[in-house]
């Protein structure tokens, strides 16, 4: 795309204003970021980082990325060359690398992941090469392994979802399909 941007902006939330900051690499879009514990942030993925570092697997975008109770950073699903993925990878911010972790029940992409009080991750919904999802998954951060849990009511893609204090998540919004948008809300505790 010819209006991709490799600007960056930091927001103070004191303030509430943005202010620019280094220039990325590579222009990229549909990537995540994350802060890391050591105040830095990364960038993974997308379509085409500050200071380059370990590379992913595979080029990914529609993916979702946390930062782990631990530093490291579960970067999970998405869309590569191949399709719709259903894998993981750990980031070590200290070695620079990527390990490979397990891999979901499903391929997903436009999903939410969120994580939960215990330091597992909880991924919800999204869009799969069999269509719209109501299924989550949660990730074990100390064993790396995947086990579905409850389906959320609605089939959703393109939602958000936030942590309450109580350590419950509220998903919200999405859609169905292309044209539906939905402004209901679910919560999973």
């Amino acid at each position: 795309m010819s209006d991709t941007l490799s600007s960056a902006e930091v927001y103070n939330p004191s303030t509430g204003r943005w202010t620019a900051t280094g220039i990325m690499n590579s222009p990229r879009y549909q990537h995540t970021a994350s802060i890391l514990t050591n105040g830095n942030v990364l960038v993974a993925g997308g379509d085409r980082f500050w200071t380059a570092t370990g590379n992913m697997s595979s080029a990914q975008l529609s993916h979702t990325q946390v930062t782990l109770i631990n530093g490291n950073v579960l970067v999970v699903g998405g869309l590569s060359m191949t399709g719709i993925e259903s894998s993981a990878e750990v980031y070590n911010p200290s070695t620079g690398l990527w390990t490979a972790t397990g891999i979901m029940s499903t391929t997903r992409e436009y999903y939410t992941a969120s994580i939960l009080p215990n330091g597992n991750v909880l991924v919800a919904g999204g869009d799969s090469m069999s269509g719209i999802l109501r299924s989550a998954e949660v990730y074990n951060s100390s064993t790396g392994l995947w086990k579905t849990t409850g389906n959320m009511n609605t089939a959703r893609f393109q939602h958000t979802s936030s942590i309450s204090t109580n350590g419950n998540v509220l998903v919200a919004g999405g859609t169905t399909d292309n044209s539906i948008i939905l402004s209901s809300a679910e919560i999973y505790g």
